[in-house]
């Protein structure tokens, strides 16, 4: 009798889906959710500002002149970072990360700047970074009309592509003829709701002053990425030159010296990389059930392969573990994007801003005539372009995570059918493929790489498909790895070179595993490609409009999504609630001592020995880092943190974990900007690091 009121009790809460379902669930009913004021974020471009807004929220209402300065003291740096000028002599600040792969291209003799850092005490000791460059804009301006008016011309979505690039060519064609000593860009706004030219001053002479050691700049490693209380000295100094001199400028940010307080306004001024806060559910979904899966799966993978190498040399190759860093920091974001994209709280945020939306594009009949169509062909197109999706990216070799087997195998069969068609010749053949093996082959990370592979179809292909057969069949990954290069001439440059010189006929007909991995996979892939690039065409414009329907119903209310160029974000210095407990404000240098012998003096919790032996003039009481609701993405690195007057109060480095759902919906609640305190890195650089030179220049925003 019991058994049967269990059962009877079961099946009724089960099937009560009228009255608690989702509710009881989640905790919540999904339908009562409301979307959010600053849900789609608050990057705001210097096209317009939202002046008003900041009078009202801070009290704040910032001249056209300071406007300018905060837009021509900030800088574009190198392939994806923020940096900004500080001096009147071209002295430039950015995150440690932001230099920390091209470390190595100024190092002199047995130079380990990663693990000692570097100081030039004088101007002829400051160190040319190869193929750097910043930019600076100057120029903004609207193009909105020309664009849009080209493309109306266009019959196809592929004549409205081509007739847009080609009136963009001419916009910036005509800029440059006006301005030769700049370069132009023109910029898509609201996925082309809007257009504007930019015109960058470029400085290509790009020297560095001074980087801390890595253990010292990112202290915590992997573990701490991503996360708050931090205790990094992220920052990096280099210096613009022209003609063999420091330039001179009139726009940079001074310094200041004062620590800061909780509630103060701060500005974070930097090119966020991209957001996709404008995604439509649809596309939200793709990502959350095909495109992210596979990428977190993938970079756990990878994370591992360096992980184990980092441990096997007792983390003694720096630029291994730099390795290591730049894979676990997209790893914690994809990881950590993934996991909002299972929120349901954050997606019924999502649902209900799109359906707000959708109803005002449908009750007015202009817009809905034009736009109302547009969230149904974006789902088909997502539902076809899924049915592919992972056989496309199980067969795509990677320069980022495929083995080198593989990438070697690749270009060598690309240079046979190019010697066949006659478009290279034999000794260009010769040439190509016998310089195809890497100098600095690690067979055993190349083999766990190679794994990682084999997981990927295995992952993603059907059992039936002919590489499963035929690579794999029933091994495991690792023994076929095995299997594959005993039986690979890329084991060996001896072996390799046998074949190139057999000629392209012997590369085409070989029956190495790579060869065939390669034959049986990229015409087929580029077929899948070709077929897919009707819909993305097709995608491209329907997010253009979606773009316009956005402006026309809201306009610089919502600022568009972030695009790799300038924006200014607004926010408050304040901690947060977490884990129970509150974070602070800021932290010290004592808390880094601490972390350091909390775990041992282990890596990555481990600093350089003379922390032990710190000199007494140095102030451990001085905050190190500190915490600021402004919004931003990655891109955003090396960014200045000013405050209302424009003065340097911190250099943003990293977000929290609360911030990694950003990429698709900024929230409020505990999402933080991480940056360095100016006054620590005052403090380190005048008092640890004894950089006198730099500190004076730093506090009287010249050389002496």
């Amino acid at each position: 009798m019991k058994k049967i009121s269990l059962f009877v009790i079961v099946l009724l809460t089960v099937s009560f889906n009228g009255f608690l379902s989702a509710q009881t669930y989640y905790g919540f009913d999904p339908d009562t959710v409301k979307a959010q004021k600053y849900d789609m974020g608050k990057m705001w471009t210097f096209e317009n500002p939202p002046i008003d807004y900041f009078e009202k929220e801070y009290g704040f209402k910032p001249s056209a002149g300071l406007l300018e300065k905060f837009q021509k003291s900030a800088l574009k740096f190198g392939g994806g970072c923020s940096a900004s000028f500080i001096s009147e002599d071209g002295l430039i600040m950015t995150n440690h990360h932001c230099v920390r792969d091209i470390l190595k291209s100024v190092q002199q003799g047995n130079e380990n700047i990663l693990r000692d850092g570097f100081y030039a005490a004088s101007s002829n000791d400051e160190r040319l970074v190869p193929n750097l460059k910043v930019e600076q804009l100057l120029i903004i301006r609207d193009v909105t009309s020309e664009v849009q008016s080209a493309m109306d011309k266009g019959k196809t979505d592929e004549e409205k592509v081509e007739l847009r690039d080609k009136e963009i060519d001419k916009i910036k064609s005509d800029a440059l003829e006006q301005n030769p000593d700049l370069t132009f860009k023109v910029i898509s706004l609201y996925n082309g709701g809007k257009y504007s030219l930019y015109g960058y001053k470029v400085y290509n002479d790009i020297r560095l002053v001074f980087v801390p050691e890595l253990f010292v700049a990112k202290l915590g490693g992997d573990p701490d990425n991503f996360t708050y209380p931090r205790y990094g000295l992220d920052c990096a100094f280099l210096r613009a030159y022209k003609n063999g001199k420091p330039i001179k400028t009139d726009f940079y940010f001074s310094w200041n010296e004062n620590d800061i307080v909780e509630d103060q306004p701060v500005f974070v001024i930097g090119n966020p990389g991209r957001t996709n806060r404008i995604y439509t559910m649809s596309q939200i979904e793709y990502a959350r059930d095909v495109q992210y899966p596979m990428l977190v799966n993938m970079l756990k993978e990878m994370y591992s392969v360096y992980e184990k190498k980092v441990e096997e040399d007792n983390a003694q190759d720096f630029n291994l573990i730099a390795r290591l860093y730049g894979i676990g920091n997209a790893l914690k974001v994809y990881e950590g994007t993934y996991k909002a994209l299972l929120d349901p709280y954050l997606v019924a945020r999502k649902k209900d801003f799109e359906k707000n939306f959708r109803k005002a594009v449908q009750s007015d009949k202009e817009l809905n005539q034009k736009y109302g169509n547009i969230w149904n062909e974006l789902e088909s197109s997502r539902k076809e372009v899924g049915k592919i999706a992972r056989q496309i990216y199980a067969y795509t070799i990677s320069g980022f995570y495929s083995p080198q087997y593989l990438v070697m195998a690749n270009k060598l069969v690309q240079y046979a059918k190019s010697l066949k068609r006659d478009q290279i010749t034999k000794e260009e053949f010769d040439s190509l493929a016998s310089n195809l093996y890497p100098k600095d082959f690690d067979k055993e990370i190349q083999k766990q790489l190679l794994v990682t592979q084999l997981n990927i179809l295995k992952e993603n292909l059907t059992k039936d498909d002919k590489i499963i057969r035929e690579v794999i069949g029933d091994k495991s990954s690792e023994q076929a790895a095995d299997e594959m290069i005993e039986k690979s001439v890329f084991s060996s440059l001896e072996e390799l070179q046998k074949l190139v010189k057999s000629g392209a006929d012997a590369v085409l007909e070989s029956d190495d595993p790579f060869i065939f991995y390669v034959l049986n996979t990229q015409d087929e892939l580029k077929q899948m490609q070709s077929e897919n690039k009707v819909r993305i065409e097709r995608e491209e414009i329907l997010n253009q409009m979606l773009g316009e329907a956005l402006y026309k119903v809201y306009g610089d209310a919502i600022p568009p999504d972030a695009t790799g160029t300038l924006r200014i974000a607004d926010g408050v210095v304040k901690g947060y609630n977490y884990n129970g407990t509150k974070a602070p404000v800021k932290t010290t240098f004592y808390g880094a001592l601490d972390r350091y012998y909390s775990f041992d003096k282990k890596f990555p919790f481990n600093l350089p020995s003379y922390w032990e032996d710190l000199p007494k003039e140095f102030d451990l009481s001085k905050s190190l880092d500190f915490v600021s609701t402004n919004d931003i993405v990655g891109g955003n690195s090396g960014s200045p943190v000013v405050n209302t007057k424009g003065e340097i109060v911190g250099l943003a480095f990293d977000g929290n974990i609360e911030s990694l759902p950003s990429n698709f919906i900024y929230t409020t609640e505990a999402n933080r900007t991480v940056s360095v305190s100016a006054a620590g890195m005052m403090e380190a650089i005048r008092n640890l690091y004894k950089a006198a030179r730099l500190s004076d220049e730093l506090t009287n925003g010249r050389m002496k």
